[in-house]
Formats: structure tokens, C-alpha cells, sequence
């Protein structure tokens, strides 16, 4: 019997109770991107940090609040950060949800709702591991503290004044990130940094309302089509982004950031088999180089159009506006506000004045050193819960707003979490795996007890 028994047992005689509380707060809507749901969204979570022992405070940003709650633990010495964001994505397409996306539903070992997994499983699935650990401690075996958001899905527009006003409140040894999982042989990620992004909205109008086309389609500008002309200067289709200077604070990888590359499977067959892929860009077709290019290059990718007509049948018109949502995942030593600097630049000297960029939100990226101590922590940690350590990899190909924690809090920042490739966060039939959420809280419990220890 080992040192860990009692927690595990505890989690797997309690995982229902855990269950329902997830959702619970899966039940409740709190969709960033419409603003609905949001303050209730705050209450609720706050209340589940309250009931544990946690002073917990709803705070008030420039959009939606902040939830920060805390507790002191048996080392007062060391302090455990968890990063988290209550707020979540849009459901639509409502027809493509097997179950609606608001009434959580079991199916063959897993839970599916809209925000279960992307943030709500691994907030509920952090306070499980901390029961776990007050039923059998009484106490907690460090300080915790916990600062979750409501607008990770917008961009997390208001979090990085946040955090350079409340460093004090904030201060801790180390971070544990809002998400994590295992890959498609089972195998736990360590996430050891994440890319930046710079989320734009670009809009051009021609004419103050739509014209009929037989009217105005030789005579008058069509605002979809400048838009389409625009978009085109981005990005040629050799793939190159055609923004002059885009690529000249590109801080490319390192020999070890390839090392780590090389030790990771070669997800070429599960992307194809996944999402239908035919062919990657480039001509790449697998190993090192294609892992390289998901993560270490910048991208420009357009995100949705919007123009004209595209209902039922037809409607002869000439649109008198246009947008496009543009996004631009950025890496080491770029920042959204060159990225848009840049881009103003070039869409004035490429004749396109007219184009308005409207910025919806980013941060730069960030990275820790995978080699931390902190990092290796959690890494060997997962070892007695998947039965291998985690795999690292260098740099996420996604975003989040992890900068301030490590260039303004100063914290190692590492991930871990309850994810698969499965999970299909951000579309229909978002789900978890209830044994991938158990694992979870189980590899919890021994950061925390490892963490205090050290």
C-alpha cells in the first residue's frame, strides 16, 4: 500500500459526487462571447471554492469578473497557483449536438456538455483532488491559491492588467495551467510554453446600404470583393505570410527544443484519420518537420467571412460590407502589437486604407524552461497515475494569456489536465473521458503532496 492509497480510494469512492457537481456548473451557460450567463457563471464557482474553505471573492475587471479564492495549507512556505477560466464557447451549431450542450448527459464513459472539458472539467476535477486531501489531512499540504477568469474565450482581454495590479494577492512558487491531457497512445503532454496570438476583425464599407447587383455590379465597389482582395494580399499560396517584416523577430527553435521534438510521436496518421486530412501544407508529411512547422512557425489564418447574402436560393445583391475574423498564432519574440503595426502598414502601402482593423484581443507567448524543477515535478508525478511521465513538448501550438504569470508573476507555469484527442473543445459534443478525470485529480494530489514536500 503505498502513501498515496488513501487519496485514490477517496476519488474513486467519490467520483459520482464530483460528477454531479461538474454538472452542475456545466448546466449553467457562461458564454463569454455573448456575455451570457456570466456573473452567475462568477457566483457559482465562487461558491464552490466558498464551501471548501476557501476565501473566495468575486472581483470586478473591465468585462467579465474574476473569481480568486485562497487557503493556507500545512507549508505556509510554498504556494500552489491554479490558473482557470469559467467561461466558455459559443455552443452553435446547435443541430450537429447530440444531447444539448446545456444538459449535461452520460454516454459510455463520458460526460458531454459545452465547457466540460475546456474549463470546467479541470476546475471541478482540481477541487476533487483537494478534497481528496482535506478528507484525509484535514488541511491542505501548501497554500493554494486560485485566480479563474471569464474571458479566456475572447482573448483574455482584462486578465493581464489584472494580474499586474494584484501581484501581491497573486504571488506564489509555481502555476498549474488551465489544460492539458493525454495524446493518441494514451500518453500524458507537458505543455512547456504556449503561443502567442493577435485576433483581428478586418472590415471594409463600400456603400451605406446593399445595392441590387443588376444596378450597381459594373458601376459600383463591392465590399466583399475588396475584402477578398485584402485577405489575398496576406498570404500567397506558397503559404508565405506577404506582411513585410512579419518574420523578423522569429526566434526559431533550439537544438534541444528539436531534441524534444524528435523524442514525441509523429501525429501524421491521427491528424489524417482525425480531421480527414489529405495533405499538410508545404508537401510535409510527418516526423520532426511537421511537428516543427504546427508549432515553432507564425500563422495567419482567416477565421470566418462575412459578406452578401447566404441564405436559401438566391438574392441578387452587391454587399455593401464585409469582414473577415483573422487570427495570427505568434512565437517566441513577436507581439501582437507589432503583428499589428504591420499589418496596418501593409494594407495602406497595398492599397487598402480603406480596411478597418478592429483588434479583438492576444498576448505574446511565453515560455518556461522545460528542464524547471517545477516542470520535471509534474512530469515524473504522472508517472504512478498513466503509468508513463508525461512527454514534453517545447511549445503549444495554441494561445492563452500565460505571459503575465511568467514574465510579471515570475512563475513556472506547467500544464496538466483531463483532455483527449476527443474531447472536440470548441464544437459540438464537447466531452470528457470520466477516467481521464479521475487520473486528473489522482496526479493532483501528488503535485500538491510532492510540491509541499520539496
Amino acid at each position: 500500500m503505498n502513501n498515496f492509497t488513501p487519496y485514490d480510494t477517496y476519488l474513486n469512492q467519490h467520483l459520482d459526487e464530483s460528477i454531479a457537481e461538474l454538472s452542475t456548473l456545466c448546466a449553467q451557460p457562461s458564454i463569454s462571447a455573448q456575455n451570457l450567463g456570466m456573473e452567475e457563471g462568477a457566483q457559482l464557482v465562487a461558491q464552490m471554492l466558498t464551501k471548501r474553505g476557501f476565501q473566495a471573492r468575486v472581483m470586478p475587471t473591465g468585462g467579465a469578473p474574476v473569481v480568486y479564492g485562497e487557503m493556507a495549507g500545512a507549508n505556509r512556505e510554498k504556494t500552489l497557483l491554479f490558473y482557470n477560466h469559467y467561461d466558455v464557447q459559443p455552443p452553435e451549431p446547435l443541430d450537429l449536438w447530440e444531447s444539448p450542450p446545456f444538459e449535461p448527459v452520460q454516454r459510455d464513459g463520458r460526460l458531454y456538455a459545452r465547457g466540460v472539458s475546456d474549463d470546467k472539467g479541470h476546475i471541478v476535477s482540481r477541487l476533487f483532488a483537494l478534497d481528496a486531501l482535506l478528507a484525509q489531512d484535514g488541511e491542505l499540504p501548501c497554500n493554494v491559491k486560485f485566480i479563474i477568469e471569464g474571458e479566456e474565450e475572447v482573448g483574455s482581454v482584462h486578465l493581464p492588467a489584472f494580474v499586474e495590479a494584484h501581484q501581491a494577492m497573486l504571488a506564489a512558487d509555481a502555476c498549474i495551467w488551465e489544460f492539458g491531457g493525454v495524446n493518441h497512445e494514451e500518453i500524458p503532454m507537458q505543455f512547456a510554453g504556449l503561443r502567442g496570438i493577435c485576433y483581428v476583425e478586418l472590415s471594409v464599407e463600400t456603400a451605406s446600404i446593399d445595392a441590387h447587383s443588376g444596378l450597381g455590379g459594373s458601376i459600383f465597389p463591392n465590399a466583399a470583393w475588396r475584402l477578398v482582395w485584402a485577405l489575398n494580399s496576406l498570404k500567397g499560396s506558397d503559404e508565405r505570410i506577404r506582411i513585410p517584416g512579419y518574420y523578423d523577430n522569429v526566434l526559431p527553435p533550439s537544438e534541444r527544443d528539436l531534441k524534444y521534438l524528435a523524442a514525441l510521436p509523429d501525429p501524421a496518421e491521427e491528424y489524417r484519420s482525425r480531421y480527414g486530412i489529405k495533405e499538410f501544407l508545404k508537401g510535409l508529411s510527418g516526423g520532426v518537420a511537421l511537428k516543427q512547422a504546427e508549432i515553432f512557425e507564425p500563422t495567419c489564418t482567416i477565421c470566418g467571412l462575412t459578406a452578401g447574402y447566404q441564405g436559401p436560393g438566391s438574392k441578387t445583391v452587391l454587399p455593401a460590407r464585409a469582414s473577415a475574423k483573422v487570427d495570427f498564432r505568434l512565437v517566441p519574440q513577436q507581439t501582437p502589437e507589432e503583428v499589428l503595426a504591420k499589418l496596418r502598414a501593409h494594407l495602406d502601402a497595398e492599397g487598402f486604407s480603406d480596411v478597418e482593423i478592429t483588434f479583438l484581443g492576444g498576448g505574446p507567448p511565453a515560455r518556461t524552461d522545460p528542464e524547471h524543477p517545477f516542470i520535471q515535478l509534474v512530469v515524473n508525478t504522472a508517472e504512478a497515475v498513466y503509468g508513463v511521465p508525461m512527454q514534453i513538448i517545447p511549445l503549444s501550438g495554441g494561445s492563452g494569456p500565460n505571459y503575465p504569470f511568467v514574465h510579471v508573476l515570475g512563475l513556472p507555469v506547467a500544464t496538466a489536465g483531463l483532455g483527449h484527442p476527443g474531447s472536440q473543445a470548441h464544437a459540438p459534443n464537447e466531452n470528457i473521458r470520466l477516467d481521464l478525470y479521475e487520473k486528473h485529480a489522482r496526479h493532483m494530489v501528488r503535485v500538491l503532496k510532492t510540491f509541499a514536500a520539496g
